[in-house]
């Protein structure tokens, strides 16, 4: 434990705290101080007792504002999340989706390569015969 002296309402506390945790402390008073002077400057000298009071339930106030604060954001973080796994989701099937349709249209195209092949070899098959035919045509007219 350190002991640091604070000032508050013009006077000195020594105060213990952890090592380390002087700076903190330090700031911490200030904080109460700074609250506590403003609103002595508002209120008047009505009592150090009350102002000490009111000057805790203002920064129990504003810790609880924020607790909500944090919370709302928690909930509002979590809502995101969901969202985006949702997202990641939806977006792994339309990966999925256009992988297969892509396949699909692969095998469509190699059909189709398929068959203007096999249309090339029965062209050229037939052009020989009509080739061929007129070839044996000429031959006899000959």
């Amino acid at each position: 434990m350190v002991n640091v002296t604070v000032k508050f309402n013009n006077r000195d506390y020594i105060l213990s705290c952890e090592d380390g945790q002087e700076q903190e402390l330090e700031k911490l008073s200030l904080h109460l101080n700074e609250k506590f002077e403003q609103l002595k400057n508002d209120l008047g000298n009505i009592g150090e007792s009350k102002l000490l009071l009111i000057s805790s339930i203002q920064v129990i106030d504003e810790m609880f504002s924020i607790k909500e604060s944090i919370e709302k954001l928690k909930n509002q973080n979590k809502s995101l999340l969901e969202r985006f796994k949702e997202i990641k989701s939806l977006s792994i099937l339309y990966k999925e989706d256009r992988e297969r349709e892509i396949q699909n249209l692969q095998s469509e195209l190699q059909e189709l390569k398929s068959k203007i092949s096999d249309n090339e070899k029965n062209y050229s098959e037939s052009l020989e015969k009509v080739s061929n035919s007129i070839n044996n045509f000429l031959e006899k007219i000959n």
